[in-house]
């Protein structure tokens, strides 16, 4: 369990990044670097079985619980090409460390897991028993954004966000900048137009779903592993 042990330093250099955050995206590397190398049969079998894709929920899907279940997580660690993985870790490694620093490491990958399944749910409920598979992390990144910007503060960004208290969900500064990030997963999920410059599909969905979890679990997980938990053990 040393694996999930984290420092809380007292100045969080750039880039320092916590052996909870280097583990999960070296797991995403290598589960994608393993399905590209697969043999097409077996890397379309992958997508197939694991893909989410909203028409296995649909009451007249033939499909077992399993089969129901496992995309679920599943989808969350494939990615369609190392430019999406690429643009998915470079977000993971800026907003990660800010949650695995204040919640610790084995907490950091479940939140990471229910952002996860809230895009999902969230992707499953807006394209409900249409075939639309959609594979990345993007969804679970997009809640640890959401709980970052609750801890962050973006006109203080040298201050120690371990620290700090967290935002109010209604603070200006998180409704600010959830209206634009909200605005702009809409303007691409619309236009398909990614970061990649190339138009594509854009799980809008599964982006929002993750980042309201994000934002309401921030909440949940500080008073258990947070500031305001370590504030109370202390006064106990």
């Amino acid at each position: 369990m040393a694996f999930f042990l984290e420092a809380k330093p007292a100045r969080q250099p750039f880039l320092r990044a916590p052996a909870s955050v280097i583990g999960l995206i070296a797991v995403l590397v290598a589960a994608h670097v393993g399905r590209i190398l697969s043999p097409p049969s077996v890397s379309d079998r992958i997508l197939n079985d694991f893909a989410l894709d909203p028409i296995r929920y649909s009451a007249h899907a033939a499909v077992s619980m399993s089969d129901r279940i496992l995309p679920l997580f599943g989808y969350m660690f494939l990615h369609a090409n190392t430019m999406h993985i690429a643009i998915n870790c470079v977000w993971l490694l800026a907003f990660g460390p800010v949650v695995a620093r204040r919640f610790g490491g084995v907490a950091f990958v479940v939140f990471f897991l229910l952002c996860g399944l809230a895009g999902a749910a969230c992707y499953i409920a807006l394209n409900w028993g249409l075939d639309v598979g959609v594979i990345g992390a993007s969804g679970a990144i997009s809640g640890l954004m959401g709980a970052a910007i609750r801890m962050m503060r973006i006109r203080q960004p040298y201050l120690n966000v371990a620290t700090l208290p967290l935002m109010p969900v209604f603070s200006s500064q998180v409704l600010s900048f959830s209206g634009v990030w909200l605005v702009i997963n809409l303007l691409t999920g619309i236009s398909g137009l990614g970061l990649s410059g190339q138009i594509e599909s854009v799980a809008w969905e599964d982006h929002m779903g993750g980042y309201l979890a994000g934002l309401l679990l921030a909440g949940v997980f500080e008073r258990w592993l947070g500031l305001a938990a370590a504030q109370s053990r202390r006064a106990a």
